[in-house]
């Protein structure tokens, strides 16, 4: 006689595959956005490092200071996206510009493999879309299932780049000096209140300044010192 599953059986079955996707599922959603936001805020302390241990003052450039190392947001290609990057004097377009043979990269390599570079998605720019550089985790839509990124704070401009001086502070501005938004002097930009970085896998609901929910987290970037730090859910203030 052969042996075979009950319908009972087949239920208990169900049952229980149906609480463990219950209980696993969210977890795995929370740990994609926590991932996500531990990758972006080890590079904004990277990208500080870089600005704070390669100063770009060029008495021979009145506009030296648009080469400050900066982290820039991007949306381009359908995905939301990041990258690294200081521009070359004389080429403040920003753009994150290399040529084939990257000896000229603004972009900044990837520490953790020094064949990659820190940008998500291929840009025109960067080696004519070449993709055999990238780092793919800075592609947070694919990698994370980012839908949205917010730059708020720091001052009134808009955008979504975040520059570091030699100190370590943060600015807010555009490097591209054909735009009206272009920064005009080394102190133009400077934040003067907290800048807030926030990522959702859903759709952003309520302030820029706290995570409302568990498909959002917010990163706070301090404008005097340049402290940044993971906010707790429902808070502007207290860090994880």
């Amino acid at each position: 006689m052969k042996k075979a599953f009950t319908l009972l059986e087949l239920v208990f079955v169900i049952v229980v595959v149906g609480i463990l996707a219950a209980i696993f599922i969210p977890r795995m959603h929370s740990n994609l956005i926590q991932e996500a936001g531990t990758q972006i805020l080890s590079h904004i302390r990277y990208t500080q490092h870089l600005a704070m241990t390669n100063d770009k003052y060029n008495v021979s450039d009145n506009q030296w200071y648009l080469g400050k190392w900066q982290i820039a947001f991007s949306s381009a290609a359908s995905t939301w996206s990041y990258r690294i990057l200081s521009e070359r004097e004389g080429a403040y377009n920003g753009n994150p510009d290399a040529d084939v043979t990257y000896q000229n990269s603004e972009v900044a390599r990837n520490p953790q493999d020094r064949s990659l570079y820190l940008i998500g998605v291929r840009n025109s720019n960067f080696n004519s879309n070449a993709t055999d550089k990238l780092t793919q985790s800075l592609d947070l839509g694919k990698t994370y299932r980012i839908k949205k990124v917010k730059v708020t704070g720091g001052n009134s401009r808009s955008g979504r780049r975040i520059l570091f001086d030699i100190q370590g502070r943060p600015y807010k501005g555009s490097t591209n000096t054909s735009t009206a938004s272009a920064m005009k002097s080394p102190q133009d930009g400077l934040a003067i209140s907290p800048l807030y970085v926030k990522i959702c896998t859903d759709t952003c609901i309520g302030s820029n300044k706290r995570a409302n929910n568990e498909n959002e987290l917010v990163i706070k970037i301090e404008h005097e010192t340049g402290y940044a730090c993971i906010l707790k859910q429902n808070s502007s203030t207290e860090c994880l």
